[in-house]
């Protein structure tokens, strides 16, 4: 069901002079399904408001609610077509009044870790495409027609959301980086083994692949966790950081599906934050990443590392190894160029004097779709020097 919704939203895209590739696609999917998932819960808290006898107080005002604008139903549970907006209105009204209404919450909302926060933030960074409001109405019912409720449909949606994203990497060299495969992050997740009470993080956190399935296999067993546990994992676990604005939006609406309802993630350049200026208090305990490599960053923000490079994949791999505290785990992937170029040997030093680099991880060609570059992953805890590698 939701495969052929995609689809359907797909072509219908593919038709409006707004969106010009995948990219935007999955953009312009993204931006309505989140209001419609946010509808849905919405009415999950009413209903648990109800049966505590208590009030629930709305995130959104009335006027904005997805059941006011875009699908309002009559007494028979259908469209009801005299009130509903269309054509040229309802793209009018989500332009000028429904997005500068959204946007607003980045300022209204009490703290960054809040879904009010959240919501600003996204409608700040993202802007509607879709030209034709009789294309957008198409797409508000397709996605009316969801089901969002139960854990199954959410791990449904996920998935589906999962592949898209991968789909992504097909339509040019933009979506691969988002990308890594699901089996790779599994064994890298298993081998770290995150804990309630860990910090997990990746500064390079693209679809936030790595942060959903550390999620997953944290509470793959809820009957063991407390509530407790639970509220410790939803807002306290899971950190990111993000440079570019798709990929962001991208990350936050996939932890938002797969239950993490106020993401952690934060819209910056990674390496733009002087490694110096690293704190006891900004520490975290895991890492899993893949950062970005082949990029070139710019002369002032090579000044941010001791050890300078023009490649961001080793200036990534400075501030995981100053941003893990004593005793933490990380997994990275790196190009496997990291083992013997003679531009890494003073990174391979400090890596192996500053941590117990115990494994490093062989990867096949082809492991990554399209990029066409040989890869390893290092398992490394910190503290204690190297002495013994295993390679596998």
């Amino acid at each position: 069901m939701f495969e052929q919704t995609f689809k359907n939203i797909d072509d219908i895209l593919y038709k409006d002079a707004g969106a010009d590739s995948e990219l935007d696609y999955i953009g312009q999917t993204s931006w309505i399904l989140f209001l419609k998932y946010l509808d849905d819960l919405e009415k999950d808290r009413t209903d648990e408001a109800v049966l505590k006898g208590e009030t629930y107080k709305h995130i959104l005002s009335s006027e904005f609610r997805w059941d006011s604008w875009a699908m309002p139903k009559g007494s028979d549970g259908k469209l009801d077509h005299n009130i509903a907006l269309t054509g040229p209105d309802l793209v009018d009204f989500v332009d000028q009044k429904l997005f500068p209404y959204l946007k607003g919450f980045k300022q209204t909302a009490d703290n960054p870790k809040t879904i009010e926060y959240k919501i600003g933030e996204i409608f700040s960074e993202l802007k509607n495409k879709i030209q034709s409001g009789y294309n957008l109405r198409e797409i508000v019912e397709l996605i009316d027609g969801l089901p969002f409720r139960t854990s199954v449909d959410k791990h449904e949606l996920s998935h589906l959301y999962e592949t898209k994203i991968k789909n992504m990497g097909n339509a040019g060299r933009n979506g691969g980086q988002y990308y890594t495969p699901r089996p790779l992050i599994r064994a890298m997740i298993n081998v770290v083994d995150p804990k309630v009470g860990d910090k997990v993080y990746d500064g390079a956190v693209g679809s936030a692949g790595f942060l959903c399935e550390a999620y997953e296999y944290m509470v793959r067993d809820r009957s063991k966790l407390s509530t407790s546990d639970l509220k410790t994992i939803q807002t306290q676990t899971f950190y990111g950081k993000e440079k570019k604005n798709l990929a962001y939006i991208i990350g936050i609406m996939n932890m938002i599906l797969h239950g993490i309802e106020a993401p952690n993630i934060i819209h910056t350049n990674t390496l733009s934050e002087n490694l110096r200026d690293i704190q006891e208090k900004h520490r975290v305990s895991v890492i899993l990443a893949n950062p970005p490599f082949g990029g070139k960053e710019r002369p002032e923000v090579q000044q941010n590392f001791d050890i300078k490079s023009s490649e961001t994949a080793f200036l990534f791999l400075q501030h995981f190894i100053k941003i893990l505290k004593a005793g933490g785990r990380a997994a990275i992937v790196i190009k496997n160029t990291f083992l013997s170029n003679s531009d890494a040997a003073a990174l391979r030093k400090h890596l192996l004097e500053t941590c117990n680099l115990h494994t490093i991880l062989d990867m096949p060609q082809g492991t990554f779709q399209g990029a066409g570059v040989k890869t390893v992953v290092l398992f490394y805890d910190k503290g204690q020097p190297t002495k013994k590698i295993w390679y596998y």
